[in-house]
């Protein structure tokens, strides 16, 4: 694996770090030169409209996390030699125990990302995010919150 792979690596492990330390903030800030967008939703350009977005439907505990784990596993970079971009396709599954349940597996999906180079430091160009497999989030996102955000233009 190149250097480059691991830092496209270590984006992709950041952001779910980020989230599951309740770091809404430090998790959009990934997107500060991205476009990040969920399923058949519009991007969003601006990382602080991600932060928000995430801030309205994340819900935190009393030690500030979503007492999640979420897992970022078949990541399969293509680095362009000729170029500073790249491309990655990567699952993940989110794993939660929130007070007075079980642990379980709340969803699954896949991440398409692009990667831009700049001032020799990788970050984020592009996330798509698609949600396929979907369980019990009612302990994870403000459901009412997720409905209301897929109406807006």
């Amino acid at each position: 694996m190149t250097s480059d792979e691991q830092a496209i690596r270590n984006l992709l492990f950041t952001y779910a770090e980020r989230i599951d330390r309740g770091d809404i903030e430090g998790m959009a800030r990934l997107f500060e030169h991205a476009a990040y967008r969920a399923g058949d939703q519009p991007p969003i350009t601006d990382w602080r409209a991600v932060a928000h977005l995430n801030q309205t439907l994340v819900i935190l505990y009393e030690d500030g996390t979503p007492k999640t784990q979420h897992d970022t596993t078949n990541v399969l970079i293509e680095l362009d030699p000729t170029s500073t971009k790249a491309s990655a396709r990567s699952r993940f599954t989110v794993l939660q125990c929130a007070p007075g349940q079980p642990l379980q597996l709340i969803v699954a999906g896949r991440y398409h990302d692009t990667f831009e180079k700049h001032a020799n430091t990788w970050r984020f160009a592009t996330r798509h995010i698609f949600m396929d497999l979907i369980g019990d989030l009612t302990k994870h996102l403000r459901l009412d919150k997720l409905a209301e955000a897929q109406r807006r233009p």
